[in-house]
């Protein structure tokens, strides 16, 4: 049994394409339940509901971005929401966004395109299992 099996991440993500391939490297590191989202406001439906252990979600997504996902995950009155871990996914990595990710306590970030490698060790740092 690997030691993520027990995991639940949700993938926040408005590119089907890049959606699949997060999801197919969480499975390869042993991540058996994937939920998807293809914008901030299913996601939110989804956090609601899943309860993941953690979220890797898009920045630049319509109707409902990254950053309104992120605010209204931890402005949550529910605790156990408001501390979901949420790594943000970006293909830029301008300073106003990581600004924004600090302010509101985004867990960590990775830029497009997302290596495997990369995945794991936010995956290890964040659920410690390294």
């Amino acid at each position: 049994m690997t030691s993520y099996e027990a995991a639940t991440a949700l993938i926040v993500e408005d590119n089907p394409h890049t959606r699949s391939l997060i999801k197919r490297m969480l499975l390869q590191v042993g991540v058996r339940s994937v939920v998807e989202a293809a914008d901030g406001q299913s996601g939110l439906l989804e956090v609601m509901r899943t309860r993941p252990d953690i979220v890797f979600c898009d920045v630049h997504m319509e109707p409902v971005d990254g950053r309104a996902f992120l605010r209204a995950v931890r402005e949550s009155k529910l605790p156990a929401i408001r501390q979901t871990p949420i790594v943000f996914l970006t293909g830029d990595a301008h300073q106003n966004v990581v600004e924004f990710a600090k302010e509101h306590a985004v867990n960590g970030y990775l830029v497009k395109p997302v290596s495997p490698a990369d995945l794991k060790r936010r995956l290890d740092s964040i659920l410690g299992r390294d």
